[in-house]
C-alpha cells in the first residue's frame, strides 16, 4: 500500500485519539506519541516509493511497513473493543490499559526499528549490488508511431477533432482536452489529428509531459521546439531561468502567428493554468491536451476550453482491430476460434491497449482453442509485472499510482465487490464511511465528501458510470474487467482483501477484509479471521457464522439465506455497517441498540415491521432503512410497506439520533404524536412516511418546516381515497430536490413553487379539481431546476397546456392515468430541453399532444397501454406520423394479463418480460 496506509493510519489515530473511545490521559498520550514515528515512516516512504520496484530491500521494508501499520491498527481496534460497553468492568479495564500500553512500546519499538533499516538500506552497498534495472519498450511510444492499418475505430472522433482544428467560424485560440483511461489511444488520436493539421499552421510542436516536468522546463520545452529547427535540451543553470520571461518571450514569438501544440499526458493539476499565459488569445490557434485526469480538464472547462472524453471502441472495430493483430497475415479469425475471440474482447470492453497486446500476443501462440482458452483463463496473472501482458498493467496501474492515499483505499475497495456487481453510488458511499476512508472536511457532511471522492475517481477514468440518474449524476458504477482485474491483484499484495469463491477456496485468513462470492464453499464457524475488519457476502448460503468475526466494522449480508436475526451480530461491537436488505428476516433483537458505533442499518426489502425503543441508543446511526416493495396488482398505491415504531417511544425520545442523514418508511397511523418529533432530526436529508392520516398533517407540517437540511421528501397518504393535509407549510425546506406525494389533495400546495431547487416532483392520485388555481402545471412551470414531473391520476381537468417559455430545464414528462384529458398543447418555446416523454394510460387522449414536432430534442417517446387507435396515428403511414418522424425511439408496450412486470418497472424493480413494440428505432 505504500505510504498510502501510513497515511491512513495517521488520520486513524487522530480520529481515535478523539472520537473512537474516551481514553485515559496515558493511554491517550501514548497513543499520540506513535504520530512523529509515523510521520518519519512517511517521509522515508514518499522517498522509497520512486525505488521500490527496483530495489529487493526498499520493497521489502515497503512491506513489512505495510504490515507494521496492520498491526497497529489492530491494537486500536482491540483496546476500542474491549472499551465497549459489557468489556467495562474495573478488572478488564485494568489489564486492558497495561496491555495496550506495552502494545504501543512494543509497536513504537518497531516503528523506530523500521526507520533504522530504511536508513542503513540508502547508506549501504548493498542497496547498490541489489538493485535491478527494468528497461523495456515502454507502452506510451508505441501510438507516436502507429500503422495507417491500426487506424481502426478512431474514424469518427478523429473528423471531429480535424473539424474543430481546422474551423474559421471563431477567431480566437481554443483548447481541446481529450480524456480518458489509460490504453484508450488519446495519444494515438490527437497524434493522427496533429500530422493531418499542422501543416495549415505557422508553428506547431508536439509536446510529451510527465508527472515529474515542472513548468519552467515544459516553458522552454515548447519555447525550444516552436523557435529552434533543432529543439536543444535545457542549460545547466535552467533552475536559475524567470518562468515570466519564458512566458513573456514565448507570447512575443507566437504573436500574430497561427499556431497547434499538442501537450500529451497531462497529469499535473496547475500545469495548465500556469502556462496558459504564454498563449495568445487573438489568434485561429489550436492546443489540444491529452489527459486521463479528467478533474483538471473539467476545472479548466470555460468558453474556449471543452472536454472530449473518448469512448471505448465499437464492437464491429474492436473485433476488427483484435484480427488484425491476432492473425496478421490474414485479418480473419478462424471459425473455431470465433466464440472464444468474442470472450476475449468482451473482457478487453473496448480498450485498444488491452486490444492490441493480446492480439500480438495471441499471434505469437498456435491458433488452438486450447491455447485461447489458456490465456482467456490466466489473464490475471498474464497482466502481473512479470506476466506476458505487464504493459498493460503498466500502463493502467499508472493512474492507481497517481492516487492521492485516501483515494488508493476508495479504489481498492471495489474489490469486494464481484466483477459486474452493480454498486450503486449511495450504498458505496455509506460502505466508505463506515471503513473510515472518507476524512472529514469541515461545513462538509461525510457523504458529501464521499460524492466527491466517487466523482473524482470517475473523472480520473478509474471507474466508469454504470447507470445515470435523471438528473444526469452517477445512480451506479462500474469498473473495466481489466481494471478489476489489476484491483485484484492490488489488493492481495496489500491483504487489503481476500476474495473466496467456489473455484478459489485458498484465502489468506490475515485479510482484512473477506468477500464471499458464488457461494464461498468452504467457511464455517471455526474459520480463523481475526484480522478481518469487513465480511461481505451477497446472496450468501449462511451454515455457521465464523465466531473470530469480532473486530468487524463493516457486515454486508446482502441476500443471505437465513430466516431470522443473526445473533452473532450482537457481538461485533465495532460494528459502524449493517445491511441485511433482501433477506427472509421478519424481526430485529432490542439488543441491536447494544451497537453504540452503528451507522447505517440496512433492511430493505425484509419483512421487518416494527423497530423497537432500542433503536434510540444508536447515537451515531445515520442511515435508517426499513422498507420493501410488494407488487400484488396492476394499482400500486400501497407498493411501500415501511415499519412502525414501539409503543413504548416517546417525541422526545428522537432527539437522541441527531445524526440521522435517510430515515424511510416509518408509519403514521399508529403514533401520530411521533410525527411531531421528527422536527428534532434536524440532520435529516431524506425522509420517508407513509399511512399518513389526514389529522396529523397539520403536525408533520411543523416538523418539516424544522427539516431544513432535507432533500428529499416522499409522503403517502392512509389510502388512495384520504387526504393529505399539507397547506400549513409556509417555508418549505430550501435545499428540498425530491418530492413524493401520493394521496388525494384538496388544494395545490402552493408552496412548491418556492422550491427553487427541486429536480423532481411526483403528484400521485393527488386528483386535483380541473380548475385553474388547482391545476399542477400551473404551480410548477416557473421552477428553475425542475428536471422531471410525474402525474399519475393527479388531474381531472380534460386539457393540460404549456406555455411558451416555461418549464425550462424539464427532461422527462411522464402522464399516467390521467382519465379525463383529451389534448395536450405544447406551445413554441415550452419544454426545450424534454428528452423523454412517457403517456400511460390515458384511455381518452385523442392524439398525440399538440406542438409534439417543436420539441427537437425530444429522443423517446413511450406509451403504455394506449388504445390501438391513438397508436395507430402515429405508426409509418399514420395520419401523425409526420409530427413524430423526429423522434429515434418510440416505443409501445402492453401489459398482458395478471402480469405485475409493468409495475416491478415502474419502481426501478427488476423487470424482464414487458411486451414491447418498437414504432420507430
Amino acid at each position: 500500500m505504500g505510504d498510502a496506509g501510513i497515511s491512513f493510519l495517521l488520520e486513524k489515530v487522530d480520529y481515535f485519539v478523539r472520537k473512537e473511545v474516551q481514553l485515559a490521559k496515558e493511554i491517550n498520550a501514548k497513543v499520540s506519541s506513535l504520530k512523529p514515528e509515523l510521520e518519519y515512516i512517511k517521509a522515508f516512504m514518499k522517498e522509497a516509493n520512486a525505488k521500490g520496484e527496483h530495489n529487493r530491500l526498499v520493497s521489502s521494508w515497503l512491506k513489512d511497513v505495510d504490515d507494521l501499520a496492520y498491526e497497529i491498527q489492530d491494537v486500536l481496534d482491540m483496546f476500542a473493543f474491549q472499551c465497549m460497553p459489557g468489556h467495562s468492568n474495573f478488572i478488564t479495564q485494568w489489564f486492558s490499559h497495561h496491555s495496550i500500553d506495552d502494545q504501543i512500546e512494543d509497536v513504537k519499538k518497531k516503528l523506530q526499528q523500521s526507520r533504522l533499516r530504511y536508513a542503513n538500506i540508502t547508506t549501504s552497498h548493498a542497496s547498490s549490488s541489489t538493485s535491478e534495472t527494468y528497461t523495456y519498450f515502454h507502452p506510451r511510444i508505441a501510438p507516436l508511431f502507429m500503422d495507417d492499418a491500426d487506424d481502426v475505430g478512431i474514424e469518427e472522433p478523429k473528423e471531429k477533432l480535424i473539424s474543430w482544428a481546422l474551423y474559421q467560424g471563431r477567431q480566437r485560440l481554443e483548447v481541446l482536452f481529450v480524456v480518458g483511461m489509460g490504453g484508450s489511444g488519446k495519444t494515438a488520436l490527437a497524434k493522427k489529428v496533429y500530422e493531418t493539421v499542422k501543416e495549415n499552421f505557422d508553428c506547431d510542436a508536439w509536446i510529451t509531459l510527465s508527472k515529474s516536468i515542472k513548468k519552467r522546463e515544459l516553458l522552454w520545452n515548447i519555447f525550444n521546439h516552436i523557435v529552434n529547427p533543432k529543439p536543444e535540451p535545457a542549460p545547466h543553470s535552467f533552475s536559475q531561468v524567470n518562468e515570466v520571461d519564458l512566458i513573456k518571450q514565448l507570447q512575443r514569438h507566437l504573436q500574430g502567428k497561427r499556431y497547434v501544440i499538442v501537450l500529451d499526458d497531462l497529469w499535473v493539476k496547475d500545469v495548465w493554468k500556469s502556462i496558459a499565459y504564454a498563449f495568445p488569445k487573438d489568434n485561429h490557434s489550436r492546443v489540444i491536451v491529452t489527459t486521463r485526469r479528467g478533474d483538471i480538464a473539467f476545472s479548466c472547462r470555460d468558453n474556449s476550453i471543452d472536454v472530449y472524453k473518448l469512448q471505448p471502441l465499437p464492437v464491429e472495430a474492436a473485433q476488427q482491430l483484435f484480427h488484425r493483430k491476432a492473425f496478421p497475415e490474414t485479418g480473419i479469425c478462424p471459425s473455431s476460434l470465433e466464440w472464444r475471440s468474442q470472450n476475449i474482447l468482451k473482457r478487453c470492453e473496448g480498450l485498444p491497449l488491452a486490444i492490441i497486446e493480446i492480439g500480438q500476443l495471441l499471434s505469437n501462440t498456435e491458433s488452438r482453442e486450447s491455447e485461447w482458452k489458456k490465456l482467456h483463463d490466466s489473464l490475471g496473472s498474464e497482466l502481473k509485472r512479470d506476466g506476458r501482458l505487464s504493459n498493460i498493467m503498466r500502463v493502467l496501474c499508472m493512474s492507481y499510482d497517481d492516487l492521492p492515499y485516501h483515494l488508493k483505499y476508495c479504489f481498492l475497495y471495489l474489490s469486494i465487490f464481484p466483477e459486474d456487481y452493480p454498486i450503486k453510488r449511495a450504498r458505496l458511499i455509506r460502505l466508505w464511511i463506515a471503513e473510515g476512508f472518507i476524512i472529514e472536511a469541515t461545513g462538509k457532511e461525510v457523504e458529501d465528501v464521499g460524492e466527491e471522492y466517487l466523482n473524482e475517481l470517475i473523472e480520473r477514468s478509474l471507474i466508469q458510470i454504470s447507470e445515470f440518474g435523471f438528473d444526469g449524476k452517477p445512480r451506479s458504477c462500474r469498473v473495466h474487467h481489466l481494471m478489476h482485474q489489476i484491483i485484484l491483484s492490488k489488493s492481495g499484495e496489500d491483504n487489503f482483501c481476500s476474495v473466496v469463491t467456489q473455484s478459489e477456496r485458498n484465502f489468506d485468513e490475515n485479510r482484512r477484509r473477506l468477500s464471499i462470492q458464488d457461494g464461498g464453499a468452504g467457511l464455517s464457524r471455526s474459520s480463523c479471521f481475526t484480522k478481518a475488519r469487513t465480511f461481505f457476502a451477497p446472496c450468501w448460503s449462511i451454515t455457521d457464522f465464523p465466531s473470530s468475526l469480532k473486530l468487524l466494522r463493516v457486515l454486508h449480508l446482502e441476500g443471505a439465506s437465513f430466516q431470522t436475526f443473526p445473533m452473532e451480530i450482537l457481538n461485533l461491537m465495532l460494528l459502524k455497517y449493517l445491511c441485511l436488505s433482501n433477506t427472509n428476516i421478519n424481526s430485529i433483537p432490542k439488543s441491536l441498540g447494544n451497537l453504540p458505533l452503528l451507522e447505517t442499518l440496512d433492511l430493505k426489502q425484509t419483512g421487518v415491521t416494527m423497530v423497537p425503543k432500542a433503536i434510540l441508543k444508536l447515537e451515531n446511526l445515520r442511515h435508517l432503512l426499513v422498507y420493501r416493495y410488494d407488487i400484488p396488482n396492476y394499482t400500486p398505491f400501497d407498493c411501500v410497506k415501511g415499519f412502525e415504531v414501539s409503543a413504548t417511544f416517546r417525541t422526545p425520545d428522537l432527539q437522541k439520533l441527531q445524526k440521522l442523514q435517510k430515515l424511510a418508511f416509518i408509519k403514521a397511523d399508529r403514533h401520530p404524536k411521533m410525527i411531531h418529533g421528527l422536527g428534532n432530526l434536524t440532520q435529516l436529508r431524506k425522509l420517508g412516511i407513509i399511512d399518513l392520516p389526514k389529522e396529523v398533517g397539520a403536525n408533520l407540517c411543523h416538523s418539516i418546516e424544522k427539516l431544513q437540511n432535507l432533500r428529499s421528501l416522499n409522503i403517502t397518504s392512509l389510502g388512495n381515497e384520504e387526504f393529505l393535509d399539507l397547506m400549513a407549510i409556509r417555508n418549505p425546506p430550501p435545499l428540498l430536490r425530491r418530492l413524493y406525494l401520493k394521496g388525494r389533495l384538496d388544494r395545490f400546495p402552493t408552496w412548491t413553487s418556492k422550491l427553487h431547487d427541486l429536480e423532481r416532483i411526483r403528484l400521485k392520485w393527488s386528483r386535483l379539481a380541473a380548475e385553474y388555481n388547482y391545476n399542477p402545471i400551473q404551480h410548477l412551470q416557473d421552477l428553475p431546476n425542475l428536471l422531471e414531473l410525474q402525474l399519475l391520476d393527479a388531474y381531472l381537468g380534460n386539457q393540460l397546456e404549456f406555455s411558451t417559455g416555461k418549464f425550462q430545464k424539464l427532461k422527462i414528462l411522464e402522464l399516467e392515468q390521467l382519465e379525463e384529458l383529451k389534448m395536450v398543447i405544447m406551445e413554441e418555446g415550452t419544454l426545450p430541453h424534454l428528452q423523454k416523454l412517457i403517456i400511460r394510460k390515458c384511455k381518452n387522449l385523442e392524439v398525440v399532444p399538440v406542438g409534439i414536432d417543436n420539441l427537437t430534442r425530444l429522443e423517446e417517446l413511450h406509451l403504455y397501454d394506449m388504445p390501438e387507435h391513438f397508436v395507430a396515428q402515429i405508426r409509418n403511414g399514420g395520419q401523425l406520423h409526420s409530427l413524430v418522424h423526429h423522434i429515434p425511439h418510440i416505443h409501445y408496450y402492453y401489459l398482458p394479463s395478471n402480469d405485475s412486470n409493468w409495475i416491478r418497472e415502474y419502481l426501478g424493480i427488476a423487470c424482464q418480460n414487458i411486451c414491447c413494440r418498437t414504432l420507430i428505432s
